[in-house]
């Protein structure tokens, strides 16, 4: 069930009129979190219905974990506890994402050296959303075992706070902090609150279905067959793609805010126009906001802290950076990825950050702009590619001579072709406007 399906828009007319007229007239805030509950996994058992004894694994694990935290304070029994939520959510993620992905890395790396062994391969579906919801119900132990936050003795009200359906499979991936004493409190209708969350929901549809799967024909293309590419077209596939993953990551957010919005809850911006950002270090401040924020807090602090040597906030950056990449897909074009970035962080950064500082102010950040954007797209050629080969086969086209082209050898109609430049430029004027 995608947002920007039919099946949604009844879904979600449904629970909007069954919530405001039914359940939330209830005396027992349960009830209502009850129903919420009942319709995330709904939500979530329609991609395949296997995938939530998973979800209910984890948030069971994390519920236990919490209780038991609350009632030792040895330091020795917490750690274990924390442990058990650890590997519990981690290897859920290790099986179900990179299980096959280790395995054939080990196997290719033994080939070099004459060794031969049997493949291993666990051929099951990836559930939809596994990423996002343990890093979220993770947040959750970690805060309570810092003492961030208590532990809460509602299962219902947790296991809702993990399945939300508006955000599950795409994000922001909420702190528990923020978002679980959001299902504590009876929500009071606002007519303003509905208005704005239905803005942002057709908003994101614009987004997704006019903007993003317009330039996704075009980038698929590209991207299928990099070796016919010319100079000119292959330069269209590396600027397209940023837009389309920006305008499709962000339109899902929106539509999640929206939705939540409507039913009376806040989810946390996730994206504050990142494709403006002058810098890599704003970038990343404005992308992927909650995940960036995640990473920060629950992996960057705690090992930078860890040891109070020469050089080691570097090797923390890369560390962070190399998760990030491993977070977002099992490919080693990931890892290179994030390894792009976080160098981009440490060699490049301070470098546009002194070139920011001086006179003629507009033209710095404009030199400053440019240079991150480049170097941005460029890190993203290898987070689209299947492989490394094609990414350097895209990189090499730029040097071939152009030649005639009709969007209609892409899937597009000239009309289609025009439009989604003028969208695409109307949208970054306003984003300019709103800055």
């Amino acid at each position: 069930m995608t947002f920007n399906s039919l099946t949604f828009a009844l879904f979600m007319l449904g629970v909007f009129t069954l919530f405001w007229g039914v359940f939330n007239r209830a005396k027992w805030q349960g009830l209502r979190n009850a129903f919420l509950l009942a319709v995330s996994y709904w939500f979530y058992g329609a991609w395949d219905w296997r995938f939530l004894t998973l979800i209910v694994f984890s948030s069971a694990v994390d519920y236990m974990v919490g209780l038991g935290l609350e009632r030792t304070e040895a330091p020795a029994a917490r750690k274990r506890l924390l442990v058990v939520s650890l590997v519990a959510n981690l290897g859920l993620l290790a099986a179900f994402k990179y299980f096959n992905f280790f395995i054939d890395s080990a196997l290719t790396m033994a080939s070099w050296f004459g060794w031969d062994g049997e493949r291993l391969r666990l051929d099951w579906i990836l559930p939809v959303g596994i990423s996002f919801y343990t890093f979220q119900t993770l947040s959750y132990t970690l805060d309570v075992y810092r003492g961030r936050m208590k532990a809460t003795h509602d299962p219902i009200a947790f296991f809702t706070f993990v399945a939300f359906f508006p955000q599950l499979v795409a994000g922001p991936i909420e702190r528990a902090r923020h978002l679980l004493p959001q299902f504590d409190k009876v929500p009071a209708f606002d007519s303003k609150a509905v208005r704005s969350g239905m803005f942002l929901i057709l908003w994101g549809l614009f987004k997704k279905v006019v903007l993003a799967d317009r330039l996704a024909l075009f980038v698929n293309h590209g991207y299928a067959d990099t070796a016919a590419l010319d100079g000119p077209t292959a330069f269209m596939v590396w600027f397209f793609f940023p837009w389309q993953l920006y305008l499709d990551f962000s339109a899902y957010s929106d539509i999640a805010i929206g939705a939540a919005r409507m039913l009376g809850f806040e989810l946390t911006t996730n994206f504050r126009r990142p494709m403006l950002s002058v810098g890599l270090t704003e970038f990343w401040k404005r992308w992927h906001i909650t995940l960036t924020r995640w990473f920060r807090e629950y992996l960057f602090l705690p090992i930078r802290r860890s040891r109070q040597v020469k050089g080691w906030a570097v090797v923390s950056v890369l560390i962070v950076f190399l998760a990030t990449g491993l977070w977002h897909g099992a490919s080693w074009n990931f890892v290179f990825w994030g390894l792009w970035c976080g160098l981009g962080l440490l060699l490049l950064e301070p470098f546009m950050q002194r070139l920011l500082k001086g006179p003629v102010a507009w033209l710095r950040r404009g030199v400053v702009f440019i240079l991150s954007l480049v170097y941005m797209y460029s890190g993203l050629v290898w987070f689209r590619s299947p492989d490394w080969g094609t990414a350097m086969e895209l990189f090499a086209a730029f040097g071939r001579a152009g030649t005639d082209w009709s969007p209609e050898a892409w899937g597009l109609t000239w009309g289609e072709w025009r439009l989604a430049w003028i969208a695409l430029l109307g949208v970054i004027a306003y984003e300019l406007y709103i800055e």
